[in-house]
């Protein structure tokens, strides 16, 4: 009797895109290296992830020195969120870096903890539901992404994500990472709770 492999499960726990928010990879203004996007030191520890999408951030690149503040705007008395999705950082309006060409289409991620969780949800041959949270991440990436047919290619276009995440130069940078028409995203949720930011 031949024996079966269990199958590869993935149970979906609800997290949303803003768990990985927390550093973006970009492309340098500058230099068109790798340069980082993160939350200006100093700040309070955070009380839920939502949070990152308020906070001040700082754009960082190692090879050339550029640098740049972002906060975030304010409406009728209060912070304006960043809105997350798509193939530009929501700051400050850079190129990720980590973008590849992939079925036709461009496959991102923020940073090599998002590569990694949606490897782990592609890989899954049983993709079990979690808490129907209304913002999770796995129910909204694309059919492409989900469909069994593409999960050899969505993993080997995720495999070249997951290997620029180590390289830097501007000679590194992927032909997908570079500037297009992309329709910014408006920003939505407001943050009205008395802020230290």
């Amino acid at each position: 009797m031949a024996h079966r492999r269990a199958p590869a499960r993935h149970l979906d726990q609800g997290q949303w895109p803003a768990r990985y928010a927390d550093s973006l990879l970009v492309v340098c203004p500058r230099c068109g290296g790798r340069a980082e996007v993160v939350p200006r030191p100093g700040l309070p520890a955070l009380e839920y992830f939502g949070e990152l999408l308020f906070r001040p951030r700082r754009l960082i690149c190692g090879g050339c020195g550029a640098s740049a503040e972002w906060t975030a705007p304010r409406r009728d008395g209060g912070l304006v969120a960043a809105q997350l999705g798509g193939t530009r950082d929501p700051f400050f309006g850079r190129p990720l870096w980590l973008q590849t060409r992939c079925a036709g289409r461009v496959l991102w991620a923020y940073n090599a903890e998002h590569v990694d969780a949606l490897a782990d949800y592609v890989r899954a041959t049983l993709r079990e539901g979690g808490t129907g949270a209304t913002r999770a991440m796995f129910p909204r990436l694309p059919r492409w992404m989900k469909s069994s047919a593409r999960r050899a290619e969505v993993l080997a276009g995720l495999r070249r994500l997951r290997a620029m995440c180590d390289l830097s130069a501007p000679a590194d940078r992927s032909d997908a990472a570079h500037e297009r028409d992309d329709r910014p995203r408006r920003h939505g949720a407001r943050y009205f709770r008395s802020s230290p930011y």
